[in-house]
């Protein structure tokens, strides 16, 4: 069992192999095989958006209001080793997030619908116009993880030249948009929640 643990790659390994438990059960059980892809695609869209919005709050709620508190001498530790590695994980958390919500919307027939937020319906939807909302509300925060947050992040950490006075602005920059991509997370949710179980 120690070397599962102990080795991050492992671990991930060992939960995808648990994983296979429950899928067997499902074939076993003689369910409808064509639902299996929406539900894979749902499965993967969960586990990337939980990294994703993880590591957005991991950011926002212990590293910013902890980075006072550190002492220079150990700040370069956080800069140039997690702060990278998060930012990585963050990034292409935020692409998988999309991507996977992206091809569930058109395996369920509602990309198109719920992009117009369900407008161009004869009859109102909740759910879509929810899911509508939550999926917009998401495609502006990946916007802003690739094109706002980690082009800032790499002048900030010293990973593209930049001077001091850039760097310090390029930093509030990445810290005000990660906190915008914050308080967009919540109705986010909210929405992608509602739209399974409101509507």
């Amino acid at each position: 069992m120690a070397a599962i643990l102990t080795s991050l790659r492992n671990t991930i390994i060992a939960g995808f192999i648990l994983s296979l438990v429950p899928f067997y059960l499902y074939y076993s059980g003689g369910y409808g095989h064509p639902e299996f892809a929406k539900f894979l695609f749902r499965w993967l869209h969960v586990l990337s958006g939980v990294m994703w919005i993880g590591i957005l709050w991991y950011f926002n709620f212990v590293q910013i209001p902890n980075m006072p508190n550190i002492p220079d001498d150990q700040k370069l530790a956080i800069g140039k080793v997690i702060a990278p590695a998060a930012l990585w994980w963050f990034r292409w958390g935020a692409m998988a997030t999309l991507l996977t919500g992206l091809i569930l919307a058109h395996l369920n027939g509602y990309i198109v619908d719920a992009f117009s937020l369900g407008l161009n319906l004869k009859e109102p939807s909740l759910a879509i116009t929810l899911i509508g909302i939550g999926m917009w509300l998401g495609v502006i925060m990946w916007f802003n993880v690739w094109f706002v947050i980690w082009p800032a992040q790499q002048k900030a950490l010293g990973m593209v030249e930049a001077d001091d006075d850039e760097k310090a602005a390029c930093a509030r920059r990445a810290m005000l948009f990660s906190r915008t991509n914050t308080l967009l997370s919540i109705p986010m949710l909210f929405c992608m929640v509602g739209a399974q179980n409101l509507a």
